[in-house]
């Protein structure tokens, strides 16, 4: 029972590192561009294209649970890791970052805040090239994000001129990230 336990938190821990992978080089590469473009452009239905990663993963998830039941050890206990990311995921990432249900909670401070705030610069990037913070619920430091994207120049507008981009006004003039609620990261491009 207790080794069955530390499959599905190890799994859990593992996804964090598979979907930092998947998103860097899957999502964000040209083979899964299609599906995820969706989720970096505006948008005004209740389900994007990107979602289709969910439904790959939940079968996944669904097929090693049911492998694992008919007595592939230690499939349950993957599929079981799996799914809990998963709802992590929807948790984190479709609520409390991009609003997709109700929870419209704000953190002010703490992790949290880091998270939401690192998957918002994640978003200040127009296009595939040049995102930063590509995990889910791992969120490097918000100082090292900035430099990175500044230092890259990849901020949405600076590569066809300054007006897009957050961190800059009309006029092209650098300007401070808005105070958003307690929230210190440009706002999200998409949802």
């Amino acid at each position: 029972m207790l080794v069955n336990g530390l499959i599905v938190l190890a799994t859990v821990a593992a996804m964090e590192g598979v979907a930092t992978l998947t998103h860097r080089y899957v999502m964000h590469g040209p083979l899964g561009w299609g599906w995820h473009r969706s989720h970096h452009e505006e948008g005004d239905g209740l389900l994007e294209r990107n979602d289709l990663y969910a439904v790959v993963f939940t079968v996944l998830s669904g097929a090693l649970i049911a492998f694992g039941m008919a007595g592939v050890w230690p499939l349950r206990q993957l599929g079981i890791g799996l799914m809990v990311y998963g709802i992590l995921y929807f948790v984190v990432h479709d609520g409390l970052v991009h609003h997709r249900w109700p929870l419209r909670y704000v953190p002010r401070r703490g992790y949290l805040k880091r998270l939401v705030q690192a998957h918002k610069m994640h978003h200040a990037v127009e296009g595939r090239d040049g995102c930063v913070s590509f995990g889910f619920l791992y969120a490097p430091s918000v100082p090292a994000l900035k430099a990175r994207l500044q230092r890259n120049g990849t901020l949405a507008g600076e590569r066809r001129g300054a007006a897009a981009s957050p961190f800059r006004d009309a006029a092209g003039a650098p300007t401070a990230p808005p105070d958003r609620g307690g929230a210190t990261a440009p706002p999200a491009r998409g949802r």
